[in-house]
């Protein structure tokens, strides 16, 4: 069968000998129909985080159809629709018994430190995969995953209907917390310097910054870059709460008497917690209240993938590969 796999920095090559997967006896087989790219796709890719192995297959926001279950699963069928929560956490650490399953101290994490599941088929826990209706458009489904991250940040931060909030990027997560802060009401006001980006978060129903946004008291950074952080700061109201998505390394540019004096909260949101917001998440894409796909901007065939990847940083939107 087919499967995108990384062989080195830039290197992707879709190969068309890649064993068929097995289904444990919690397991489902899941036949691939779309995957979204993300930024740790990228980072594997850019070489920026080193390969468990070579070849690595790539991708972990994907969707499709059950083929296969395990001798053990009873609530799962083939022929099934079901968007895959990608990342398996143990349910046995102290962090997953209090719920805090984004902090599994064994989490499994598709494509970063257990195989991608960009393939024409491949294995999932069962407990993993979430059953959706045939209706929900398929765009929306390859959106899912970083749409449940976007809403778990937007949730965990405690802002409620009524509120402005300054949230730095456009991307694709900056777009998803912005649509999610509009379907509970809130005002989102973005910071974004690549203009593509910036004119498609603003027809959404986002609104550009200007130099008189000044006093907010929420706060998203969905960028990952330090900088960013930094022209935000200047813009909050003592009391502030900031929700931190984006991922670095860097060191924060903020002090010790930056957060005293302010009196700020910092909170970082990193992924979601099984199996909850997951579910809430596609409860809001059921009822309609928010359409992930409006976060793409390119579709690719599989046979593609390899000029997928090599451009996803520069497009203004997100890209995703149709199985």
């Amino acid at each position: 069968m087919k499967a995108a796999v990384l062989t080195g920095t830039h290197q992707l090559e879709v190969v068309r000998d890649w064993p068929e997967p097995a289904a444990g006896p919690k397991d489902v087989v899941v036949a691939l129909e779309g995957l979204g790219i993300c930024g740790s796709d990228l980072s594997l890719y850019d070489g920026h985080r080193e390969l468990p192995s070579t070849p690595w297959v790539v991708g972990h926001e994907a969707f499709g159809r059950i083929v296969t279950v395990g001798a053990e699963v009873t609530n799962r069928e083939a022929g099934q629709r079901v968007v895959i929560e990608p990342n398996y956490s143990c349910l046995q650490c102290a962090n997953c018994k209090r719920g805090l399953t984004s902090a599994c101290t064994d989490r499994a994490i598709v494509g970063m430190n257990t195989p991608g599941i960009l393939a024409e088929r491949f294995a999932a826990p069962a407990e993993y995969t979430h059953v959706v209706p045939e209706e929900l458009a398929v765009e929306d489904l390859a959106c899912f995953e970083p749409f449940t991250v976007a809403r778990t940040a937007v949730k965990r931060s405690g802002i409620t209907k009524g509120e402005r909030a300054l949230v730095l990027g456009g991307g694709a997560q900056g777009l998803l917390v912005s649509q999610s802060l509009l379907a509970l009401g809130v005002e989102p006001v973005v910071i974004e310097p690549h203009p593509g980006r910036l004119r498609r978060i603003v027809e959404l129903g986002a609104a550009a910054t200007t130099d008189d946004d000044k006093d907010f008291l929420w706060l998203f950074e969905t960028t990952g870059v330090a900088p960013a952080l930094a022209e935000g700061l200047g813009r909050l109201a003592a009391g502030a709460t900031i929700t931190m998505v984006g991922l670095t390394p860097a060191p924060l540019p903020i002090t010790m008497e930056q957060v005293v004096r302010g009196q700020y909260t910092v909170r970082g949101s990193l992924i979601y917690d099984h199996p909850a917001d997951f579910q809430a998440a596609l409860g809001d894409v059921v009822a309609d209240r928010v359409r992930p796909s409006v976060a793409i901007t390119d579709t690719f065939a599989f046979d593609d993938a390899a000029d997928a990847f090599a451009g996803a940083r520069e497009r203004a939107g997100k890209t995703w590969i149709a199985g």
